[in-house]
């Protein structure tokens, strides 16, 4: 750790031989706020260095932080009396060294090095994102931040967190509860379009000593369009893809009792085969299927889209018979030219999945990535920053 690594440094002058004026010492004609090996430096606190009775010539500071080594920038104030470092403030767990040259009014010069170290919080917290960077995604992709520590300090996080877009769109924030925080457009993304995420949450305060750690800048590409609305009544797919003839295809929904959510669901994980045991999800022992083929998650309750070959085959656009999933017909072990082998393997992370006409109500904006079933104007309510 930082402060265990301080007991072993050196300090060691600046390479240029400069005489120290005998007649004021050195202490008197460079201070530095703070003092020298001072330690738990509050990140937002006072930092400048002065020269009051003389003229700064140089100062440089260096951060040490995550084994990195950067350069605090900062400016010489137009009587050489005084240096303020740049907006941004001191990081928290670094340490710093100041070496400062100045002359006195005989024009004698001195100099001095400094070292300091900032506070080291107990707890950090990190921010989980969906999509995975530099990934291609489906035009329905919300970008989705958990966070590993609940947040109190909204306003702040949120403002750490930049999501952008080239051709450039409106993106608003919602907070869902303490621990996620989503971004989505107004509309669904344009096909080509590139989105940057800028995380700058290092030292940002999440809550009572609770601070951020990630300063990175990652993106991701929104791919082709392909929207696909299931009609649970009419027990049919219908897939839009790029503005070609809609393709339809039989499905069976949730039966009665277990009917599929309505509304507006994106695909966040595709498994070519997973294991679906009804004790997971609240059904028991009633089903336990160990090689479910080209399964699509679409909620974070429990809803896929996935192969079925278990069911009899007259099922598919005839009847509901599911524990709430959409089932397309498919073969044990995966068909790819089976209805579900061809919807899996042109589907895309982000795609957008709308279920109409089922008795069931609308999926909550928060079960999965859901929060394109909320109006902008709702949306845009749960922004911290108003």
């Amino acid at each position: 750790m930082i402060l265990a690594a301080l007991a072993g440094c050196t300090v060691v002058a600046p390479k240029t031989r400069l005489m120290v004026d005998d007649a004021r010492p050195t202490s008197e004609l460079i201070r530095i706020t703070p003092r020298d090996r001072a330690g738990n430096v509050p990140a937002a606190g006072r930092f400048e260095v002065r020269s009051p009775e003389g003229t700064l010539e140089r100062v440089t500071v260096a951060e040490f932080q995550d084994g990195a080594r950067r350069t605090v920038p900062g400016r010489i104030s137009g009587d050489g009396h005084s240096w303020r470092p740049a907006p941004g403030g001191l990081g928290l767990a670094a340490r710093y060294t100041v070496d400062v040259v100045a002359r006195d009014a005989s024009g004698h010069r001195a100099v001095r090095h400094s070292m300091f170290t900032t506070y080291v919080p107990e707890h950090r917290f990190l921010g989980y994102f969906t999509p995975e960077p530099y990934t291609t995604v489906g035009t329905g992709m919300i970008v989705s931040f958990a966070f590993s520590r609940p947040i109190t300090d909204r306003a702040a996080v949120e403002r750490a967190i930049r999501v952008t877009s080239r051709p450039p769109v409106e993106i608003a924030a919602h907070w869902f509860g303490s621990s996620r925080l989503d971004f989505r457009p107004r509309a669904y993304w344009k096909p080509g379009t590139e989105v940057t995420l800028d995380l700058r949450l290092r030292d940002v305060r999440g809550a009572q000593g609770v601070y951020g750690s990630q300063w990175k800048t990652v993106g991701f590409r929104v791919g082709r369009s392909q929207v696909s609305t299931v009609d649970a009544a009419a027990h049919t797919m219908t897939v839009v893809r790029d503005g070609r003839p809609p393709e339809t295809v039989p499905v069976t929904a949730g039966g009665p009792g277990s009917d599929t959510y309505n509304g507006r669901m994106v695909i966040t994980e595709k498994s070519p085969v997973t294991r679906m045991n009804g004790e997971t999800v609240g059904f028991g022992g009633e089903y336990d299927i160990s090689d479910v083929p080209h399964a699509m998650r679409l909620t974070a309750s429990g809803t896929f889209l996935h192969g079925n070959y278990w069911a009899d085959p007259s099922v598919f656009g005839t009847q509901n018979v599911s524990h709430g999933c959409i089932g397309l017909p498919d073969a044990q072990g995966g068909d790819p030219s089976s209805p579900a082998g061809r919807f899996y393997d042109t589907s895309l992370i982000g795609d957008v999945v709308e279920v109409v006409r089922s008795p069931e109500r609308v999926v909550a904006p928060d079960n999965g990535l859901g929060g394109w079933n909320m109006s902008w104007d709702q949306w845009r309510a749960g922004s911290a920053l108003g």
